[in-house]
């Protein structure tokens, strides 16, 4: 029989070295709290000293407002925090730390020494304390006004937290990304980082848009400033603003994904799924997307003490902020014409709200979020240029090969695979005034591509995959202004669900019911799916319903319906595109080219392959080395 053990308080530092566990797990979360500490206290300039990645020194040297002498034993005890006072001040949460519990959780696992002084401090003062005995040790010492803390041989006491740590440029790696990450969610502090006496950066104050996209390029890569939009937008208290990657610049991981929320950096699920979302029809399979973007929201909704670390948040109007964000990005990319991308590098630093779009305006919602907006509104149709209209009226997609669906399913859509014309009007005059964005089209290339000239250059086209785009763009449009159709089913499905999920499908019915579906209660815990939305009656009518519950008790959301249309889509929009081979006249190919001008998302077919490129004059005369 085992020995009866009685219950004991903890020591204080078994209890910090067991929060360490929570806070402390390499330099890097040690560089992240002293870093949140000297910004919240007001420092306006922090420079960081490293030494074998911060294994054996870490000292960070801020300007802030600094510690009271008499503060500095009790800024390194256990929830001792100057941030919070009451209960209501950890409801509305405005600085970067609160919990109290970052310096002790440290110093139980590292030497650690701390001086400041105060501007009304006729000198400084410094204390000192080590994990095996907790005592703090304070004594005068020279310095100015702000604080400095310095934390030595991290795990010195605990050799099996040590074994775990890395190799030293793989530690460094990781505080060097905390750094920067914090310097991106504050612009007008200059960050100064040295490694074994070499600087590493330099990030200087910025003050303006200019300053701003400076410091983003340093820490993105000025690639990625090249390929980004900015965006700003505003509405019901939310305001986003920052840069998001086109499409044709993604990555293979989801490394350079920066989001802040009232200047705190998050990974948050919510947001991720909003942003996946966003991309969803413009992104290549398997890729990611690149951004750096800040959310500001009332402190009071949302809830920053959900995680020891204060990497996840939980926001009070989940729906609201998910939508919002979804809305906001995907009109932005929506809207990015040819245009927009040749002029993207000459807007780096300016921050701007997407094409045509007013503050706090970012597309049609209907009741159960943007997911499902583009079904049931109206939405503008695409507009033919007056170009287009004169030189190109020719140009329409053939009719689509096998693999269709049926005729009664394609409804208004059929309009789309008119066939091609045997001959189209006489080609275009080559104008004195304004070169359109794509240009005007000289040749077509093996049947397969379209070479044009604009003011820039030469500009290549992949004829099937832009018009593939045009085509599913229209059909969708197509789509938004008839409706979806429900279709009974001969025989109802009976779904068997829990409790929750099936309130939840009675609860959302009406929405159900506006996207084709129709769903009858049978009891506590079972659903009869008696109508199905006729474009998608080959689809796994039980599965798609679980899918959609479990979004919706997820995020308040689903896309699922519109994810499963939408491919259904892209597949009649790929067959009904002009096919490879097919010979155009300069008129079509010049109709072409106006119409992607005019068609949203036209930078990317259906599976999110580029569809246009654009070579330089400068791209030209480095292939044949002119002017060296």
């Amino acid at each position: 029989m085992s020995e009866l053990r009685r219950i004991q308080l903890l020591t204080p530092r078994l209890a910090n070295q067991i929060a360490a566990g929570e806070v402390v797990e390499r330099p890097a979360s040690v560089i992240k709290e002293l870093l949140e500490n000297s910004l919240d206290a007001g420092a306006r300039r922090i420079d960081v000293e490293v030494e074998q990645g911060g294994i054996k020194l870490l000292r960070v040297r801020d300007d802030g407002g600094g510690i009271p002498a008499d503060d500095l034993p009790l800024a390194l005890a256990r929830h001792a925090t100057s941030k919070i006072r009451e209960l209501e001040d950890l409801e509305a949460v405005s600085s970067l730390g609160f919990r109290g519990e970052a310096l002790a959780s440290i110093s139980s696992v590292a030497r650690l020494t701390m001086t400041s002084r105060t501007a009304d401090a006729e000198q400084a003062w410094q204390v000192e304390t080590e994990g095996r005995d907790m005592q703090a040790r304070v004594q005068p010492a020279a310095h100015p006004v702000g604080t400095s803390v310095e934390v030595r041989d991290l795990f010195f006491n605990t050799p099996a937290r040590r074994k775990f740590l890395r190799a030293e440029k793989t530690e460094f790696d990781h505080l060097q990304d905390v750094i920067k990450k914090l310097a991106l969610a504050r612009f007008d502090v200059a960050f100064h980082l040295r490694h074994n006496g070499k600087t590493v950066f330099a990030l200087h104050e910025a003050h303006d848009d200019i300053g701003r996209a400076r410091r983003v390029a340093s820490v993105c890569g000025s690639a990625f400033l090249e390929q980004a939009l900015p965006i700003e937008v505003e509405r019901n208290g939310l305001h986003l603003w920052g840069w998001v990657g086109l499409p044709t610049f993604s990555r293979s991981q989801a490394d350079l994904q920066y989001f802040y929320v009232n200047g705190r950096m998050v990974r948050d699920k919510l947001v991720a799924h909003a942003v996946r979302q966003a991309y969803r029809d413009v992104l290549f399979n398997g890729r990611h997307p690149t951004f750096v973007l800040f959310l500001e929201i009332d402190p009071a909704v949302v809830d920053v003490n959900v995680h020891p670390t204060k990497h996840e948040v939980r926001f009070r109007e989940s729906r609201m902020v998910h939508d919002f964000l979804y809305g906001t990005l995907h009109r932005a990319l929506g809207e990015v014409r040819p245009e927009d991308q040749l002029a993207v590098p000459a807007a780096v630093g300016q921050i701007v709200r997407p094409t045509g779009q007013a503050a706090g305006e970012f597309g049609p919602q209907g009741e159960m979020g943007l997911a499902a907006a583009h079904v049931l509104e109206q939405q503008p149709q695409v507009q033919q240029s007056s170009v287009w209209r004169s030189a190109g009226a020719g140009y329409q997609a053939p009719r689509p090969q096998g693999g269709m669906p049926q005729a009664e399913n394609q409804g208004a859509y059929r309009e789309y695979f008119a066939p091609l014309p045997d001959a189209a009007p006489a080609g275009l005059p080559q104008s004195q005034g304004d070169i359109p964005p794509l240009g005007y089209a000289l040749a077509q290339l093996k049947g397969v591509y379209i070479l044009a000239e604009n003011a820039q250059g030469m500009v290549l086209v992949d004829m099937h995959a832009a018009h593939e785009r045009i085509t599913y763009e229209r059909l969708k449009t197509a789509m938004a202004s008839e409706g979806l159709r429900g279709q009974p089913l001969l025989v109802p499905e009976s779904i068997a669900l829990s409790q929750r999920e099936a309130d939840c499908a009675e609860e959302h019915a009406e929405w159900f019911q506006r996207l084709g579906f129709e769903l009858q209660r049978l009891g506590e815990e079972s659903l009869a799916i008696r109508q199905i939305p006729a474009l998608l009656k080959q689809a796994e009518a039980t599965q798609l319903v679980r899918d959609v519950l479990a979004d919706l008790l997820e995020y308040g959301t689903s896309d699922r319906i519109q994810a499963h249309l939408n491919e259904l889509l892209a597949t009649m929009a790929c067959h009904g595109a002009v096919r490879a081979n097919r010979r155009l006249t300069l008129p079509e190919m010049n109709g072409l080219l106006r119409d992607m001008e005019h068609t949203e998302r036209s930078g990317q077919c259906n599976h999110g392959r580029p569809t246009w490129t654009q070579l330089g004059m400068d791209d030209l005369d480095k292939l044949f080395l002119r002017g060296r």
